[in-house]
């Protein structure tokens, strides 16, 4: 999935979501060249709190 599409689905800003990346937080991603991309398990996992940290609607 791209940002974007992760974005729309979470309500989290494609900016948050970068942010995130940098600061080595948020769902789990890959680059491909010099996209991002994330996986569907692993979106639907950061958004339960299987990634050990909670997360809210007043980080975003």
């Amino acid at each position: 999935m791209t940002a974007s599409k992760v974005a729309n689905e979470t309500g989290f800003a494609v900016q948050t979501l970068a942010n995130w990346r940098v600061l080595g937080k948020g769902p789990s991603f890959v680059r491909i060249g010099r996209s991002v991309r994330y996986s569907r398990d692993e979106v639907d996992r950061f958004m339960r709190g299987d990634d050990g940290e909670a997360h809210t609607d007043a980080e975003a």
